[in-house]
């Protein structure tokens, strides 16, 4: 099974790519054609600003999440035993090498992985899941991010967010355009009628603001799409590792009656989480980026019950 996942997410890695590229295609069309009035020359600058901010992002991308979610480094076993050796022992069974581990300061219990694959991985958890669970539930929690390590979720994942920042960054350019358009446009507007370029400008304004808008909600959507089926196999997988399924289902059960969000957290990093850690409830789970806990444990249940 762990096999046919890793083959699955070499697909949606080149499915991500795709799919991202034509959302790209389309606003470098729009710069091209508002801004420049060469279309190819709009796309073809886009792409290559999106692609420089993605490759930055993928490389450094431990960097970058941990940072954004105020997680700090354990940089010896002294200063999380447990924490140390269950990863230590679940990376030798798992046969991958040992990640960075990282503590976010926080009280509403969660944890996540990321890196680009097993040689570049991290996994973080919260000092309220640490307090929280007892060290078999810590394990069975470890247990499903190390299997996000071990099956190259974590890959999909950073791609993912990697492609998503820069739809966002480049929305947000769009958005803010016309504090910009005014002055590099003067002479233009005394040449072509005042009145007119005004009214382009206003268009451009909004359409800056549909974009702006957009964005994240583009980056949210294509997210939604490879996030919610990774947790039930990292479950599967993480209760394969330990042979001790009840331990992540009794942890499943404490993040299921946790219902603090997390102080701090980049939204854009959300779907890392084993638990939303912002704790949005929705009327339809059509928007969730984890599919309900309870339907988790269920399925665990299912298979090992």
């Amino acid at each position: 099974m762990i096999y046919q996942q890793i083959d699955r997410n070499k697909r949606k890695t080149y499915l991500i790519f795709t799919v991202f590229f034509i959302i790209l295609a389309g606003i470098g069309s729009f710069i091209g054609d508002f801004f420049m009035d060469n279309i190819w020359g709009g796309l073809i600058i886009t792409l290559i600003v999106a692609l420089v901010y993605t490759l930055i992002t993928y490389f450094q991308s431990t960097n970058i999440v941990m940072q954004m979610n105020g997680a700090k480094k354990v940089n010896s076993a002294e200063e999380a035993p447990d924490l140390w050796h269950i990863v230590e022992d679940l990376t030798m069974v798992a046969d991958i090498p040992f990640p960075d581990i990282y503590i976010i300061k926080d009280d509403s219990p969660n944890a996540f992985a990321t890196g680009r694959d097993p040689d570049h991985a991290a996994v973080a958890v919260t000092s309220g899941l640490y307090k929280m669970m007892n060290r078999e539930e810590l394990e069975g929690v470890l247990a499903h991010e190390i299997s996000h390590v071990k099956n190259y979720d974590i890959r999909v994942s950073t791609i993912s967010i990697a492609l998503s920042s820069a739809i966002i960054f480049l929305s947000y350019l769009i958005g803010n355009a016309y504090r910009f358009v005014l002055p590099f446009n003067d002479d233009r507007d005394r040449n072509s009628g005042g009145g007119s370029w005004v009214a382009i400008r206003a268009v451009l304004w909004l359409i800056g603001i549909v974009f702006l808008i957009l964005g994240p909600f583009i980056a949210s959507i294509v997210q939604l799409a490879i996030s919610r089926n990774r947790e039930y196999l990292a479950d599967v997988s993480g209760a394969e590792l330990t042979r001790n399924p009840q331990g992540l289902i009794n942890a499943l059960e404490k993040l299921k009656d946790s219902t603090k969000p997390m102080k701090k957290v980049d939204e854009a990093s959300a779907s890392l989480y084993i638990d939303d850690p912002l704790k949005k409830k929705h009327f339809t789970h059509m928007f969730d980026t984890h599919p309900p806990l309870d339907d988790r444990i269920a399925a665990l249940k299912k298979s090992f019950m």
